[in-house]
């Protein structure tokens, strides 16, 4: 029947395809919703340049780590164009002309660089390696599990949160200990227990503040780059990342062309104005057009605040769920800035246009803990941009062949901070000063890059909200917060990707696991559906 589905899925971003191809893939009939004229989200390629059209970027998200085999395997992803290249080491050069590089797959390469610094950092870096690959053995896994309903009296509740207690008996009482530190402290104070180096220390704090509405400094930071470093991009390496052919926008590609391999229909240009209940059920969508589509299931992979206090009259939830998405943390300063080069940057600490082993990594921007804290301070105290923006570069060209012409290379900056305000309003002159900011402190240690752009894009926290949807820019649809986490996201009793509206399952970035393009949201909505025999079998 025209309009009548198995399952509605609104949002066409990564999760929302995976959900799709996953109802699908059991023998559903499944039509994924998407309100822009092409799916994918922040997952997008994008070719930007009106006078340069045959150069591409990876427009907002730009590498990829984190999404587990188990999906790559089900949705047969490489079968449909999912190739992922693992990049080089993390790199930063200074003004004094010396640099740092680390490896995540050759540990004398990166002792040799590190001993420049400090001999007792360059003996320190393999115990911190083992320590973190520790903590992340049992936590990672705990990435594919349904968070437990802490303090529920109900059985299955109990059990449930037993189960997820006797599993990290693993850790022991300095396992213990260790997880404390990650969720409680600053990614600055764990750095200075280990570390002495300014240099090192700064290098290792990027992880810990991408995406973040905070500085180093701020207490639970330390536990953002445990979540970036969790993942491999299947080369066995503790937080490694990589390319995607094609940019990112190929990753979203595969999903869907898996998805519509097992029979999903993908409609974009369908904003979903409404989310239809009965009785305090799902029942369907209306679209902007005024088009009514009717399933017994839905699933919503957009924002929470748009979902639940936008799409649904706020009388059918209950009233402490809807203040808590009201008090939902959103907030970003972050601008991605895409510049076309005519060739790679000469740095003073490794000179040479030509390929080279620091061009196919991190390329970052971040001398020390304190200048990072300093860029996110002139952001949150004196709502000013950043004087000197903390950025973390990778120059995917480097490894990926089908974004530009041969000899043209994409500087893909991910910067911070700027107010989170700034997503109220454009703030175009102020981003373009701020652009031109971090390429001159780039030019401070290439001195060929300034002179090398060809073209350049800025993405504020306006532009992704309006264009995404992603309120506040936030690109994890929530602050990866301590008080934001695990079984608090979105709301304390609906970490399980259910919802207030029964048929109603919440598979967006704003639940467990989300933060970067895995998948694990989509996926975890899709299972809970057929735990709940909400998905009749044919």
């Amino acid at each position: 029947m025209a309009g009548q589905y198995d399952v509605i899925i609104i949002g066409g971003g990564h999760n929302g395809l995976v959900s799709g191809a996953y109802f699908a893939r059991a023998g559903a009939r499944a039509v994924v919703l998407e309100a822009r004229h092409k799916t994918g989200g922040a997952a997008d390629t994008s070719a930007p340049f009106p006078n340069h059209p045959e150069i591409k970027v990876s427009t907002y998200s730009y590498v990829m780590s984190l999404m587990p085999p188990t999906i790559i395997r089900e949705l047969q992803l490489k079968r449909h164009g999912y190739d992922v290249t693992p990049f080089g080491p993390y790199y930063q050069a200074f003004p004094d002309g010396r640099s740092i590089k680390v490896y995540a797959d050759d540990a004398a390469k990166s002792y040799e660089s590190i001993a420049r610094w400090s001999k007792k950092d360059a003996e320190t870096m393999p115990l911190w390696e083992e320590w973190l690959k520790g903590v992340a053995d049992v936590l990672g896994p705990l990435l594919l599990r349904v968070p437990p309903k802490l303090g529920s009296m109900a059985l299955g509740d109990l059990l449930a949160t037993a189960d997820t207690a006797w599993r990290m008996r693993k850790l022991g009482v300095r396992g213990v200990a260790s997880v404390t530190k990650l969720f409680s402290m600053s990614v600055t104070d764990l750095l200075n227990e280990w570390f002495e180096s300014d240099a090192v220390k700064g290098m290792l704090a990027v992880n810990g503040v991408i995406g973040t509405w905070a500085g180093p400094d701020e207490p639970g930071t330390a536990y953002v780059m445990l979540h970036h470093s969790i993942g491999d991009v299947g080369d066995g390496h503790l937080g490694s990342w990589g390319f995607q052919q094609g940019g990112m926008g190929a990753v979203a590609d595969a999903i869907r062309r898996s998805a519509e391999s097992f029979g999903c229909e993908i409609r974009t240009n369908a904003r979903v104005a409404k989310i239809l209940t009965r009785s305090g059920r799902f029942v369907g969508v209306a679209l902007e057009n005024g088009e009514e589509l009717y399933a017994p299931i839905g699933v919503t992979t957009i924002h929470p605040k748009i979902a639940f206090l936008q799409l649904i009259d706020r009388v059918e939830l209950p009233p402490d769920f809807v203040r808590d998405i009201e008090n939902w943390r959103t907030r970003s300063g972050v601008v991605k800035i895409n510049v076309a080069m005519s060739e790679l940057p000469d740095f003073i600490a490794d000179p040479g246009k030509e390929l080279q082993d620091h061009h196919t990594g991190s390329v970052e921007l971040c001398f020390s803990t304190d200048y990072a804290e300093r860029a996110f301070q002139d952001a949150h105290m004196e709502k000013k941009a950043a004087t000197r923006p903390f950025v973390d570069g990778v120059i995917p060209t480097t490894l990926d062949k089908k974004l530009c012409p041969e000899g043209i290379h994409i500087f893909s900056m991910y910067t911070q901070w700027v107010p989170h305000e700034w997503s109220k309003e454009p703030h175009r002159e102020e981003l373009e000063a701020y652009a031109d900011r971090c390429i001159d402190e780039y030019t401070a240690l290439a001195p060929n890059f300034k002179s090398a752009v060809i073209d350049r894009q800025i993405i504020g926290p306006y532009d992704m909200e309006q264009e995404l949807g992603l309120i506040g820019g936030n690109i994890f649809h929530g602050e990866l917060a301590v008080d934001q986490l695990f079984h608090m996201r979105p709301a304390p009793g609906y970490a399980d990707y259910r919802t207030p509206i029964r048929g109603l399952y919440h598979g967006s970035s704003a639940t467990h696991a989300g933060g970067g393009v895995n998948g694990i949201p989509g996926w975890q909505a899709f299972r809970a559906a057929v735990k709940d025999r909400a998905l009749k079998k044919k």
